[in-house]
């Protein structure tokens, strides 16, 4: 981290000055780490059809908190992260064998779990209080060891999206030609799922629950208007998510707002400029 100290001390902001402000350092190289992420699970997302799944993963990262803060563990985002991961593959694999849509799967588990959240934070008579900075989230109180674990999660997300996104595409655009072709659907889909839940599950406190579903639809919706094809459209959605992710930061420094809502604001104005350019073509 120190190195990343020292290279910052030469913008020219009064918070990059050395020695200074080390939580807006911190929350400027985990933007710079969550946001490509982002951007390249939201192409998947939106081409998926599973624009609300992320906020159902949300829920039960939530009911996974819950879960860890009553229990007294020290680390409940561990208990989050491996709730959220069994709630992916169920969801996989109830969506697989069953008749319904996508859209109905995840309803079902997105109100399940929401409710067993709520259930288990206000059982005995318990506050919810406490809960309240997972909805809304605070990036400036990431910690460089939770960065680390995310610098990772991306580094394989990459190799992944180098080895198998043609697999990976064709497997939610025609499983069956997808099958066909020798592409392990279910292993390739359950892979998928369990990256985004870990995701969802890790940027939840940073971004918080109420907006962490916009950040992974915005910016693959966005890219749409401008891509011609399936290299521009992961290019502009990682660049968009990027660029959006800084500006709202500093936005969030310089007006005191919530550095979430910022962002996903952003790229909502991103989305619109590029669908009024298309709209004018």
């Amino acid at each position: 981290m120190e190195i990343w100290y020292q290279l910052l001390s030469f913008l020219p902001f009064e918070w990059a000055q050395p020695g200074t402000m080390l939580f807006m350092k911190n929350a400027l190289l985990g933007i710079l780490v969550l946001c490509p992420l982002l951007g390249l699970l939201s192409c998947h997302v939106v081409t998926g059809n599973m624009s609300f799944f992320s906020d159902a993963l949300g829920h039960s990262a939530f009911t996974g908190i819950a879960i860890g803060s009553i229990c007294g563990m020290a680390f409940p985002l561990g208990m989050a992260v491996a709730l959220s991961v069994v709630f992916a593959l169920l969801f996989t694999y109830v969506r697989r064998k069953s008749n319904l849509s996508g859209d109905t799967v995840i309803g079902v588990f997105s109100s399940t779990a929401v409710a067993l959240g709520i259930l288990i934070a206000t059982w005995g008579g318990g506050s919810f209080t406490k809960f309240n900075n997972y909805l809304i989230g605070d990036i400036l109180s990431v910690r460089p060891a939770e960065i680390g674990i995310l610098a990772i999660v991306l580094i394989l997300v990459v190799v992944v999206w180098c080895l198998c996104s043609n697999g990976l595409f064709l497997s939610v655009l025609h499983p069956n030609l997808a099958h066909s072709r020798g592409v392990k659907v279910g292993a390739v889909q359950a892979l998928f799922t369990v990256v985004i839940a870990v995701v969802v599950t890790m940027a939840l406190s940073w971004v918080g629950l109420l907006v962490i579903n916009s950040l992974l639809v915005l910016p693959g919706a966005a890219a749409r208007n401008f891509a011609k094809n399936l290299r521009q459209y992961h290019l502009f959605s990682v660049l968009g998510a990027l660029v959006c992710g800084i500006l709202g930061l500093m936005a969030s420094y310089y007006w005191g707002c919530s550095t979430g809502a910022a962002v996903s604001l952003l790229l909502a104005v991103y989305f619109f400029a590029g669908f009024i350019l298309r709209r004018g073509k």
